[in-house]
């Protein structure tokens, strides 16, 4: 209908706009917000620059717990903040754990701001109720807000849930700023369109100013997709969760079973597959590796942060047979190497 329309003059903020996303929060993640929560934003990634630019002053520190979103280590460098970086454990079987007593311990006087990423990317965790409660709890104590990137929450497996940890308790929501956005869910990230959700009125404020001047609305058809994305497409993200759900198994047991020294992370949400190169002959990245020998692009690992050397990010988001030529190219690049 906008399409149709055929004017895409400056976009004013549709009528029902709030009330399509307060039903959407509660009927998906059965969390209970309120429309003047809301701060429309036109991407997660400026989202949570606008957070250490509102919370933050130089030389502050910022927490961030890699293997993670690369975007998010440039935070400290964009805004003159320090970085402190907690490495995440990982199991010999590939599953990654918060080492909560060092998390803690890397907290300092000038620490002002977590930024969380739930799902986990590129990990694919979802974190536990259990986990974000220690989170909270940690937060709360050493006074830190929290800056909660949840953009893949719609890509959960089964055994698993999606938890906003701002919905665990008010003392944790009047701390937390939650991004949001159906760009992912709904493969429309050329669109621009994500929204903050900040129950602090304090905090909203503190937000909003931050971005004044810099941060623009969402695009016209940004507001249109999300509506029609939120309040029309639930049954096809459903169908495409379990397509990538398939594509998920597809790959574990291929990896398991064809490729000698790689190990995937198992995957708990998102659509991106985390694998471990380490236990191969390749030497150096095996991004640049599979680029030549196998003519597949993956994501370079180590752009991810501490802990992510001799790693590559593999994107599900496929056709089935897509991926099965890809894993399959891979498979032969590396056994040759062997």
């Amino acid at each position: 209908g906008r399409v149709a329309h055929g004017i895409f003059g400056y976009p004013g903020e549709p009528p029902r706009m709030r009330e399509v996303i307060v039903d959407r929060l509660k009927r998906r993640y059965d969390w209970a917000i309120e429309p003047e929560w809301i701060t429309f934003i036109p991407n997660v990634f400026a989202g949570f620059h606008l957070a250490a630019h509102a919370v933050t002053r130089p030389g502050d520190g910022v927490l961030l717990t890699p293997p993670i979103y690369h975007p998010m280590l440039l935070v400290p460098k964009n805004v003159d903040l320090q970085g402190q970086l907690i490495e995440l454990d990982r199991s010999s079987q590939g599953t990654y754990s918060v080492p909560f007593d060092r998390f803690e311990a890397a907290i300092t006087s000038r620490s002002e701001l977590f930024i969380l990423c739930n799902p986990h990317n590129p990990i694919g965790k979802v974190y536990s109720r259990d986990d974000l409660e220690r989170f909270g709890d940690i937060c709360q104590r050493h006074d830190l807000i929290i800056c909660s990137d949840e953009i893949h929450a719609d890509f959960i497996y089964e055994g698993h849930k999606h938890v906003p940890i701002a919905s665990l308790s008010r003392d944790i929501a009047d701390r937390t700023i939650t991004l949001m956005s159906p760009v992912k869910s709904f493969n429309v990230a050329g669109i621009p369109f994500a929204f903050a959700v900040i129950s602090n009125p304090g905090l909203r404020e503190q937000y909003q100013n931050a971005g004044k001047g810099l941060v623009i609305q969402p695009s016209a058809m940004g507001y249109i997709a999300a509506m029609a994305a939120f309040e029309h497409c639930d049954d096809w993200s459903d169908q495409l969760v379990r397509v990538l759900q398939a594509n998920r198994d597809f790959a574990m047991n291929f990896i398991a079973s064809e490729m000698p020294g790689v190990q995937m992370t198992p995957m708990e949400g998102t659509y991106l597959a985390w694998l471990n190169f380490q236990g191969t002959s390749i030497q150096g990245s095996p991004f640049e590796f599979l680029l030549k020998q196998a003519r597949v692009a993956l994501n370079e690992g180590a752009i991810f942060g501490p802990g992510s050397e001799g790693f590559a990010r593999l994107n599900l988001a496929c056709p089935l047979e897509r991926l099965k030529e890809g894993l399959n190219r891979i498979r032969d690049a590396v056994v040759r190497l062997s």
